[in-house]
C-alpha cells in the first residue's frame, strides 16, 4: 500500500466517523485556501469556509475572504483584504437561530522560517468588523507548524503533521475573544495542492467546542515563470 492510498483511507475513516455521528457536538468545517502568485512581488489570496454545527447541513457560518499581498522577500508578506461573513447562531438554550451579516476589512503580516524539518509560520492580523449597527476591532496572532514525516521538506507525496494555535483579542473592554488549537495530518499532492484533515478546538470565555476540518490548499500561479 503506497502513501497516497494510506492517506485516502485515513480521510475516509475520519469522514465516515463524523458523517455517521452527525448528532454529536462535534461540528465540521470545509475550508478552501487559494494563494495565487501574480508576479514575483504580488499574490492574490482567496478563501472559502463552510462551517456547520454537525457534519453538513446545519449551517453555522459561511465565510468568503480575499486579499492582495505584497512580498517583502521570500518569507515575508504584507496583505490587505476583505471578508464577507454570513452567520447563523443558535440562541442560548434554544433551537432557534438568529442570522447576522458582517463585512470585514483586514490587514496582516506573515513571516515564515524553518528549523530543520520544522516549518513555522507567524501571522499577525488586524480586523475592522462592520455590522449593521455595530463596529468592532480585533487582533489575531496565529502560529503554525508543519513537520514532514516521510521526506525532509514539504515536497510532492509528503505526509506531514500540522498544528496551529490562534488567539483572538478584542479592542473592547472584554479583551479575550477566543482561542483555536488545531492538529491534523496532511498530504502534499504536488507543488500546487495539499490537503489536511484534523480536529480544531475553539474556546471562548463561556464555551469550548470541537470542529472536524477538511482543508484544501491551492497555490496555482498566474505567470509562466
Amino acid at each position: 500500500m503506497n502513501l497516497k492510498t494510506s492517506f485516502i483511507i485515513i480521510i475516509f475513516l475520519f469522514s465516515s466517523y463524523f458523517f455517521f455521528g452527525q448528532n454529536t457536538k462535534i461540528g465540521n468545517w470545509f475550508i478552501y485556501f487559494g494563494n495565487h502568485k501574480i508576479n514575483n512581488k504580488c499574490n492574490w489570496w482567496n478563501e472559502i469556509q463552510y462551517r456547520n454545527y454537525n457534519f453538513v447541513g446545519d449551517l453555522q457560518q459561511l465565510l468568503l475572504r480575499t486579499g492582495i499581498g505584497f512580498n517583502l522577500n521570500e518569507n515575508n508578506n504584507l496583505l490587505l483584504g476583505y471578508a464577507f461573513i454570513n452567520s447563523e447562531n443558535y440562541l442560548q438554550n434554544s433551537a432557534t437561530k438568529v442570522g447576522s451579516l458582517e463585512n470585514r476589512i483586514y490587514q496582516q503580516y506573515i513571516t515564515r522560517q524553518n528549523f530543520g524539518k520544522i516549518f513555522i509560520q507567524h501571522r499577525y492580523r488586524v480586523e475592522e468588523r462592520l455590522f449593521s449597527e455595530d463596529f468592532k476591532l480585533r487582533f489575531r496572532y496565529f502560529l503554525s507548524l508543519n513537520i514532514p514525516i516521510n521526506n525532509k521538506s514539504m515536497s510532492e507525496k509528503t505526509i506531514y503533521l500540522s498544528t496551529y494555535n490562534e488567539v483572538f483579542i478584542n479592542y473592547q473592554k472584554s479583551n479575550f475573544d477566543r482561542n483555536r488549537f488545531f492538529s491534523a495530518i496532511g498530504y502534499v499532492i504536488n507543488k500546487n495542492f495539499r490537503i489536511e484533515c484534523g480536529i480544531m478546538n475553539q474556546a471562548t470565555e463561556s464555551s469550548s467546542r470541537n470542529q472536524f476540518q477538511i482543508v484544501i490548499f491551492n497555490n496555482l500561479t498566474f505567470n509562466k515563470d
